[in-house]
């Protein structure tokens, strides 16, 4: 069990060539679900404090990444990690399938001017990863095409860097037991069929390619300045509470502060 929390924020950083497979999905950190559930308030509540912060600075703003396997939890950690936050300092967006203006510029165009403004948290579930993801195992574009922008991604996220918005990517891991029973969950459950669609079951047939694309990908990009996580996604309450704990480590790290009052106000009374 990490000891602090920097330890467990390391424990989960990519660093050099990504194994995918030496990860565990159903990781637990030794955490008690009971505690963890109470520590997700607690957690929670400190990002919200910081992002307060953020918001009245206006000096810099962060960028959360969120990718995963279908049925891999991006809505979930959405709903769950960031329905404490002030709706007016976050900003969510989803890439889909590229409309037809989007597909007659290159790849980043639509992806930048989603970024966040500064005050700001955006969270993109799905990105531009797509494009050295999907691109790549269903082979919409050549090899040459999609290697190359591993490093206009690496170039991209350092000028973001460098302007001052911090970029954090999430890779939220499930195992293919735990998928197949999240999917069949969503068909046999009412009011969760509308997330389902066929097109998930062919791309489920596609699990070793995109797990090597994924391995590739995280290995190539992960940075410095904007690393990836590798969050254990089988059990909700550990993703959860990873991903909060991953959040507020970024965060403090970037130590938003109030500005001072724009001029002296002692002894001001209301009346």
């Amino acid at each position: 069990m990490p000891a602090t929390l920097s330890d467990l924020v390391v424990s989960m950083r990519v660093e050099g060539t990504l194994d995918l497979d030496a990860r565990r999905p159903d990781e637990t950190f030794g955490w008690d679900k009971g505690e963890a559930t109470d520590e997700l308030g607690t957690e929670v509540a400190a990002v919200a404090e910081l992002q307060k912060r953020l918001f009245a600075e206006r000096q810099r703003a962060v960028l959360v990444v969120l990718q995963a396997m279908d049925a891999g939890g991006k809505d979930g950690v959405i709903r769950s990690v960031l329905t404490g936050i002030n709706p007016a300092g976050i900003s969510v967006h989803s890439f889909g399938v590229p409309s037809d203006e989007e597909s007659e510029h290159d790849f980043l165009w639509r992806i930048h001017q989603h970024c966040p403004r500064r005050g700001m948290i955006g969270v993109f579930n799905r990105s531009h990863y797509e494009d050295v993801l999907v691109v790549r195992v269903k082979e919409l574009a050549p090899e040459a095409q999609w290697r190359a922008r591993y490093e206009h991604i690496r170039a991209f996220e350092r000028m973001l860097t460098s302007e001052g918005t911090t970029v954090v990517k999430l890779y939220l891991d499930v195992s293919f037991e735990e998928q197949g029973k999240r999917l069949q969950d969503r068909i046999d459950t009412p009011d969760e069929r509308w997330k389902f669609r066929r097109g998930d079951l062919d791309d489920r047939q596609l699990w070793p390619a995109y797990r090597a694309a994924f391995s590739d990908a995280l290995t190539e990009t992960s940075t410095a300045d904007a690393p990836w996580y590798v969050v254990p996604g089988d059990r909700k309450w550990v993703r959860n509470l990873a991903v909060a704990k991953v959040l507020r480590h970024t965060l403090e790290a970037i130590d938003p502060q109030y500005p001072p009052p724009a001029e002296d106000l002692t002894g001001l009374t209301v009346t």
